[in-house]
């Protein structure tokens, strides 16, 4: 009764040749493909815009021109999200191929999550949607299933639900469910990429890591794995980092349950091999997450490079210089960064050159356009010595905003439309329950005094970190019971902020899920406007828990 799903892209750009590796490395009854991130809603409404057919990624197609009877042959089917603004568009393009190709694919799709109608001003706005639309259509026999924006998790919460014959009440299943879908979305983060201690391992292994799969059993408990001899690896350590990465607290919503990750147990189960069980589930919440992108303004960009003496002053003689062109007509926002990555008495001019960088934001296009970068040329032989920029400034180019918004479930209409053109309804839950914060457990026992070593925190703890909206959050792991100990006492909100501080003026709060050893920080607002923003450096928040490892800190000599 075991089901295998596995995974074969993780984000719009992932590895073309996933898709053939996963159907011909081993066995597998399911594959998943996740194309949609929030900043690839945006991309695609502005796809959209241009070409009202278009919406869908385009990828998709190309990967299965010369799978899809490969799939058809193993009788593997095929579960995406890939369908964006327009799953009928791209279920009936999947359908053209299959004809061209003479195989006999039945193709569904779901749809429902497009309120953006519902919202003036939006390029999109798109309701997440869980996993019982592919379930209707799963049984129903489709091949190929298409949906727009559901949940990540969904990809694998809705074949399991069909293949098990769970109803939505059956919550520790679906949870179970829930946690693998979580490991499993993002591919290869959970094979050893991306991953804290990568440099503990042979390189050759993490060339090419491979996809990880789950072998669900009916209790909704499971197996994280992949197929032999692909590359990468798959530990507790790799699974942990998963499951941290996106997440809040205890308690993490879904549509059709809340899953308790605090309930999450991990254990090796042999080489390769990760056992996820124990998982409890709630009833979801009443509301569904719709992602928002609406246009934000223009954006303009100029990237000055220091180089050699007297960075600091460099630095304040542009901002004087361009305070004229920022006056005679201010742009909303203005900001500058100075990235000191200049070295003394460096031996390359590059790593002897400073970065500082002028980012300006507006809704009207003119104020970050031509006069502001005319601006800043116009000080190529009148500004500081050694003047150049990374790049020509442009005109200004649009950027995005993403927001959330929530809305009853009842107010969605999830539907499952099948090869047929029937169309299956899906109820939403009847029981849920607004979400609440679980109380704090107690800590562990510090660990008793001694010796310490000034050292980074990245010697005894991964992370992994990364974006909603635009908050950011920092899951931080320790490998052994003792640097857990360490861990829960010495990482608070105000250590926290000490060591990141761009977030010392920010709202942070710390979860603690002591059965991963894990504390998990949500940071609101670092972000600014989200992603499409551009707002920070890292705009995804993707290192901010390398570097939060790289800060250094008095660790027990005994953790060393």
């Amino acid at each position: 009764m075991t089901l295998r799903i596995g995974n074969f892209s993780g984000f719009y750009g992932d590895r073309s040749d996933a898709l053939r590796e996963m159907l011909t490395g081993g066995e597998v009854d399911v594959l998943t493909g996740d194309y949609l991130a929030e900043l690839t809603m945006l991309i695609l409404a502005r796809d959209r815009l241009k070409d009202p057919s278009a919406g869908y990624a385009r990828t998709f197609l190309r990967q299965l021109e010369d799978t899809l009877g490969l799939a058809h042959e193993k009788g593997v089917r095929i579960v995406t999200n890939a369908g964006g603004l327009n799953p009928a568009g791209l279920a009936d393009a999947v359908r053209a191929l299959a004809g061209r190709l003479g195989l006999p694919m039945r193709v569904a799709h779901v749809e429902g999550d497009d309120l953006t109608a519902r919202h003036p001003g939006s390029l999109a706005a798109h309701a997440y949607l869980g996993g019982f639309g592919i379930a209707e259509c799963l049984r129903a026999g489709a091949d190929v299933v298409v949906t727009g924006r559901v949940t990540d998790a969904a990809l694998v919460t809705g074949p399991a639900a069909a293949h098990f014959g769970w109803k939505p009440t059956d919550h520790d299943r679906l949870a179970g469910a829930v946690v693998a879908g979580h490991v499993l979305e993002c591919g290869a983060q959970a094979t050893g990429g991306n991953y804290a201690f990568f440099a503990e391992r042979d390189p050759r292994e993490l060339r090419r890591p491979g996809f990880p799969l789950a072998e669900i059993h009916p209790d909704g408990s499971c197996v994280v794995t992949k197929h032999p001899g692909t590359g990468g690896f798959v530990d507790v350590g790799t699974v942990t980092a998963q499951l941290l990465y996106e997440t809040g607290g205890a308690r993490y919503a879904g549509p059709d349950v809340t899953t308790r990750l605090d309930t999450v147990r991990l254990t090796q189960d042999g080489p390769d091999r990760v056992r996820i069980e124990g998982v409890r589930g709630e009833v979801p919440p009443p509301t569904l997450k719709v992602g928002r992108n609406r246009l934000g303004g223009f954006r303009n960009e100029v990237v000055f490079v220091l180089t050699g003496l007297d960075i600091e002053a460099k630095a304040a003689l542009v901002r004087e210089q361009m305070s004229d062109a920022l006056a005679a007509s201010p742009p909303a926002d203005v900001r500058w960064d100075l990235a000191r990555t200049d070295r003394p008495d460096a031996d390359t001019e590059e790593t002897a050159s400073a970065l500082l960088r002028l980012v300006v934001r507006d809704p009207d296009q003119q104020k970050v356009g031509r006069v502001l970068s005319g601006a800043a040329i116009e000080l190529a032989l009148g500004g500081y010595p050694g003047f150049h920029v990374v790049a020509p400034p442009g005109k200004g180019s649009p950027y995005g905003v993403f927001e959330d918004v929530y809305v009853p479930q009842g107010d969605v209409d999830h539907v499952a439309v099948l090869d047929d053109g029937r169309r299956i309804t899906v109820d939403p839950p009847q029981d849920t329950a607004v979400l609440d914060d679980v109380p704090p457990s107690a800590p562990p026992e510090p660990l008793p005094p001694g010796p310490t070593v000034r050292a980074p925190l990245g010697r005894v703890v991964g992370a992994r970190s990364g974006d909603k909206g635009g908050n950011a959050n920092v899951g931080v792991w320790a490998r052994t019971d003792d640097a857990w100990r360490w861990l829960a006492h010495e990482l608070t909100v105000e250590r926290f902020r000490e060591l990141i501080p761009e977030a010392r003026e920010l709202p942070v709060t710390r979860h603690a899920l002591p059965r991963l050893r894990a504390l998990n920080f949500v940071v609101e607002g670092i972000l600014g406007e989200g992603v499409a923003a551009q707002a920070r450096f890292d705009p995804q928040a993707k290192a901010l828990g390398e570097w939060l490892r790289s800060r250094h800190a008095d660790i027990p000599e005994v953790l060393l």
